[in-house]
C-alpha cells in the first residue's frame, strides 16, 4: 500500500465499499456524536467523511488532532445507509472507518477558519493567504483561473498562433504608466525596467517574420489598485498578427474569447450564463461616450443617454439655458416606469450626484402624462413633450439630466445611467455581453497645458495614415485603435500598428517629440522598422479580468493566487522590504531619507 494514499479524498464511491484504503489530507471539520467521532478529511480533490468509535486505536489520535492538521488515515470503506447519505457530497454514499491514523503535520491554533464562508478582514486573509487558499470558494477560483489560461492557450494555438516569451528585464519607456525600475549591478547608475507590457517586443517579433505570436504575459505597472486592477502586476493574453486589417484581428480573437466565456459560463454549478453570439457589436468611441457616458459600456443596461442640449437653448429653464449659451451640454438619462416612485427616489439621486462631486442631477417626473419638477415647470409642457419624444419616453417615465462641460456631463450621465439601471432592476442578469469600442481619437488636448498628446497608444496607425497627419486637425484624426469590453469591464486595448518610420516621426512630432527623441526613446522599434516591417496589429485581453467576470467576483484580488494589498504590500512575504547595506553597495545605491 502506498505510504500516503491509495485514493484521493474526492474519489471513493459506493462501489468501493469493503476495500481497505489509505487517504491523506487536512482535518476540515470534526463532530462528536455520542462518543462517535466524525472527521471530514479534505485534499485538493474533495472531502471524505472519516468515522471512528471510542474502541478504535485511532480514536485518541483523531480526537486530539486540531483542525487543519495533516493526517494519513487507513481504514475500511463503508456504505452509508438511508438518511446518512449526503447527496451534496461526491463521496456522500460512503465513509471510511478509521483503523490507523498517522499525524503528518500538527496544526497550530488557526488565525482564521478554513471551513465555512465567513468574511474576514483583508489583512488577515492576505497575511495567511496559504490558509485562505484552502477555502472552497477561493480554491475553486484558482482552479478556474488555471482552466481559463489552459483554454486560452489551446484556442490560440488552434488559431495558428505561436507562443514566445519576451524579456522581463527591459528598458524604461516614457509613455504609459509608471515603471518598476531595477538597478543594474554591472552598470552603475543605470536601471532596467520591468515591462508594462510586451508591446515593443511583440511588434519586433512581427518584424522578425514570425507572423502570429501570443503569450500569457506578466506585466508590471506601478499603479494604484482598483477593484478591477491589481497593484504591481497582472497577466494578459498578449497577441500580435502580421499582414492583417482590423477586421482580421477581430475575427481571430472573437472566437477565442467567446469560446472561453461559453466554456466556463456554468462555473460553480450556477445556471449557465448566456454569451454574445457571432461578431461582437462595434461601437464608435464618440457614440459610446454619448450614449453610455464612457468608453466601456455595460450593454446589459438598456438605458441610452441622449444629448438634449439644443432643447434647452433659449428655454425657460434658465440654469440650463445659460449653461448652453456658455458652451456646455445637457445629457438626458431615461428613468422608465417610475410613475409610482416617490419624490424621494429622485431627490436621492440628486444627493448621490452631489456626493460624487458633481453640482447635482436634474430630473423630471411624469405620471399619467403629467410632468412634475422644477425643470418641467420652467421648460414648459410643449418643450418637455419634445424632449420625451426624442427620448422615446412614455406617460409614466421619468428622466434625469446632467449638464456641464462635455467630459463632465458624459461622466455624470454615465454614472447615473449605471445607478438608475441598478436601482430600477434593469440590468440583465446571467449574461456576458461583449463589444468592441472602435475609432478612438488619435490625439487629445491636455486641458491644463493645452498641449496635444496621444490619447491612447502612440504606436497606433492613424486612419488616413501620413496624409491625415499632414492635412487634418489632429483632434479630428481617428486611429485604428480598439478596446474589448464585457459587462462594463475593459478587457483589452489593441491597435493596428504604425509600422512606417515616416508616419511614426510625424505622429510624434504632433505630440511634441523631435525625431531625435523618438530615435532615443524607441530606438529598438524605429530601427527595426527601417529594415522592412509588415503591417501588423494585435491586442492583449486581461486574464485576471476575464477570470473575475467568470467567477462573478467584485474584486480582482479574489482570482489572483497571491495578491497584494491596496497599498501594494505583500503581508505574507513582508514585501517590499529594506535592502541590506551590502546589497545597496553592490547596486551603487544610497537611500536618502
Amino acid at each position: 500500500m502506498h505510504a500516503y494514499r491509495t485514493h484521493n479524498c474526492g474519489q471513493l464511491r459506493a462501489g468501493d465499499a469493503g476495500q481497505t484504503v489509505r487517504l491523506s489530507g487536512w482535518v476540515h471539520r470534526k463532530r462528536d456524536h455520542g462518543g462517535v467521532l466524525f472527521v471530514d478529511l479534505r485534499d485538493h480533490h474533495g472531502l471524505t467523511q472519516i468515522v471512528c468509535g471510542p474502541g478504535s486505536p485511532a480514536f485518541e489520535t483523531l480526537d486530539r488532532a486540531r483542525l487543519e492538521s495533516v493526517l494519513t488515515i487507513t481504514g475500511e470503506v463503508v456504505a452509508r445507509e438511508g438518511g446518512a447519505v449526503n447527496p451534496n457530497l461526491a463521496t456522500g454514499d460512503i465513509e471510511v472507518r478509521a483503523a490507523e491514523v498517522m499525524v503528518q503535520s500538527a496544526a497550530a491554533e488557526l488565525p482564521m477558519p478554513v471551513a465555512g464562508d465567513a468574511e474576514y478582514p483583508e489583512e488577515i486573509r492576505l497575511k495567511y493567504r496559504f490558509l485562505d487558499l484552502r477555502r472552497e470558494k477561493v480554491h475553486a477560483n484558482m482552479m478556474l483561473r488555471s482552466g481559463v489560461i489552459a483554454s486560452l492557450r489551446r484556442r490560440m494555438i488552434a488559431q495558428g498562433f505561436t507562443e514566445f516569451q519576451t524579456p522581463i528585464l527591459t528598458a524604461s519607456s516614457p509613455e504609459g504608466a509608471r515603471d518598476y525600475l531595477v538597478p543594474s549591478r554591472v552598470h552603475p547608475g543605470k536601471f532596467y525596467a520591468l515591462p508594462q507590457a510586451p508591446q515593443m517586443f511583440k511588434q519586433l517579433l512581427m518584424v522578425a517574420g514570425f507572423d502570429r505570436y501570443f503569450q500569457i504575459a506578466p506585466c508590471f505597472r506601478d499603479e494604484d489598485a482598483r477593484a478591477d486592477r491589481s497593484p504591481g502586476e497582472f497577466y494578459q493574453l498578449d497577441f500580435e498578427m502580421s499582414f492583417v486589417t482590423q477586421d482580421d484581428v477581430f475575427a481571430a480573437i472573437e472566437p477565442v474569447l467567446a469560446g472561453v466565456f461559453e466554456e466556463f459560463a456554468g462555473f460553480g454549478g450556477r445556471t449557465r450564463w448566456a454569451v454574445t453570439q457571432g461578431a461582437f457589436p462595434r461601437i464608435p468611441y464618440a457614440d459610446s461616450m454619448l450614449k453610455y457616458g464612457n468608453d466601456k459600456p455595460d450593454l446589459r443596461n438598456p438605458l441610452v443617454i441622449t444629448d438634449v442640449t439644443e432643447h434647452f437653448r433659449g428655454s425657460g429653464f434658465g440654469i440650463f439655458a445659460r449653461m448652453v449659451e456658455a458652451g456646455n451640454v445637457v445629457r438626458a438619462i431615461p428613468a422608465p416606469a417610475t410613475a409610482e416612485k416617490s419624490r424621494k427616489f429622485f431627490d436621492d439621486m440628486n444627493e448621490w450626484a452631489r456626493a460624487e462631486g458633481f453640482a447635482g442631477l436634474g430630473y423630471v417626473t411624469r405620471k399619467g402624462g403629467d410632468f412634475g419638477g422644477p425643470i418641467a415647470k420652467n421648460h414648459g409642457e410643449a418643450g418637455m413633450a419634445a424632449i420625451y419624444n426624442a427620448l422615446g419616453l412614455g406617460p409614466d417615465d421619468g428622466a434625469f439630466f446632467a449638464a456641464g462641460k462635455p467630459a463632465q456631463a458624459a461622466k455624470l450621465a454615465g454614472l447615473a445611467r449605471t445607478r438608475i439601471g441598478q436601482e430600477l432592476g434593469l440590468i440583465e442578469q446571467n449574461t456576458f455581453k461583449l463589444c468592441w469600442i472602435v475609432d478612438f481619437p488619435m490625439f487629445e488636448r491636455d486641458e491644463d497645458t493645452g498641449k496635444i498628446d496621444f490619447s491612447h497608444n502612440p504606436f497606433s496607425m492613424p486612419q488616413g495614415e501620413l496624409e491625415a497627419l499632414e492635412t487634418m486637425d489632429p483632434l479630428e484624426i481617428k486611429a485604428f485603435q480598439y478596446d474589448i469590453v464585457c459587462n462594463g469591464v475593459e478587457l483589452s486595448s489593441g491597435a493596428i500598428r504604425n509600422h512606417r518610420p515616416e508616419i511614426m516621426y510625424k505622429a510624434f512630432e504632433i505630440a511634441g517629440y523631435t525625431q531625435a527623441q523618438v530615435d532615443e526613446n524607441f530606438s529598438g522599434m524605429i530601427n527595426a522598422f527601417k529594415f522592412g516591417a509588415p503591417p501588423h496589429g494585435g491586442s492583449a485581453p486581461g486574464v485576471d479580468r476575464i477570470v473575475m467576470l467568470l467567477a462573478d467576483e467584485p474584486n480582482i484580488r479574489e482570482v489572483v493566487v497571491f495578491p497584494m494589498t491596496q497599498k501594494a504590500e505583500d503581508l505574507m512575504m513582508n514585501a517590499p522590504g529594506p535592502a541590506t547595506a551590502k546589497q545597496l553597495r553592490e547596486l551603487h545605491i544610497r537611500v536618502v531619507d
